[in-house]
């Protein structure tokens, strides 16, 4: 009798054990799916006002860019003009009104503000086809998500306690911050390199560590809202990590035109 109460809780637990583990592999693949539909908008967007920005004619053209390429005036506005820095600007505070306010939004709010964020990012991010080699651009791009995927499966399965890192990265990252803000004024290309390389085993490291940590923040008895605000934030955190670190790798092996 003793023996079949303990194997039935034996199966009890196991059973327990199974539907947390499903839990979290659903939760995680939401947080991946936004993530990779976050990044694909950036990169959709990005492009097409690259496309809207450009012409290869100097007919009613604002500016010469390169050889045979010239910006629109709508490319003037977004490139040339003090509006890039609201473009420019504009993904950092949508960031400080997600972190703030996800807690207080509907799923669906925080999701629309989440897709709005990674538009404005590629808006952001769409002077980088006038400055590298389109090519080159889709090089990095998949190197850096080779290397993310790598990272991110290693911070998920290692039994390794990565907490103690986040001190260590939140560091580097303001470095990073001062640094880059710095350079801004002195354009100094050897600063630019150094930044690059720091950030790149930076936001590697993040990458790894908040993998961990989102993984953690996982709990079976959240309500259907709070576990979908919590893959949006979880989403959120990674898509900053590999926009982050394609950036660096961009600026260290991009091609520029």
């Amino acid at each position: 009798m003793a023996d079949f109460d303990r194997n039935q809780a034996t199966y009890a637990r196991t059973g327990a054990q199974e539907a947390i583990d499903e839990g979290l592999r659903s939760y995680m693949l939401q947080v991946y799916n936004y993530m990779a539909a976050g990044v694909a908008i950036t990169g959709l967007v990005a492009y097409a006002l690259y496309t809207f920005a450009v012409q290869p004619t100097a007919a009613g053209a604002a500016a010469q860019v390169r050889d045979g390429l010239y910006l629109t005036d709508f490319g003037y506005a977004l490139f040339a003009s003090p509006l890039k820095w609201v473009v420019f600007l504009a993904p950092l505070g949508m960031v400080f009104y997600l972190s703030a306010r996800v807690h207080k939004m509907s799923v669906s709010g925080a999701q629309t503000a989440f897709w709005i964020f990674a538009a404005l990012m590629g808006a952001s991010l769409s002077s980088i086809f006038l400055v590298y080699a389109h090519g080159s651009i889709a090089q990095v791009f998949f190197i850096s998500a080779a290397a993310f995927g790598a990272l991110s499966l290693w911070g998920y399965t290692t039994k390794k306690d990565l907490s103690g890192w986040g001190s260590f990265l939140f560091m580097g990252l303001i470095g990073i911050i001062i640094a880059a803000v710095v350079n801004l004024f002195i354009g100094s290309t050897a600063l630019q390199f150094a930044i690059s390389v720091i950030g790149v085993l930076v936001f590697a490291g993040l990458t790894a560590y908040d993998t961990q940590q989102i993984k953690e923040m996982y709990f079976e008895g959240d309500s259907t809202a709070v576990a979908g605000r919590k893959a949006i934030m979880g989403a959120l955190r990674l898509y900053l990590d590999f926009i982050n670190l394609f950036i660096m790798l961009l600026s260290l092996f991009g091609q520029r035109e």
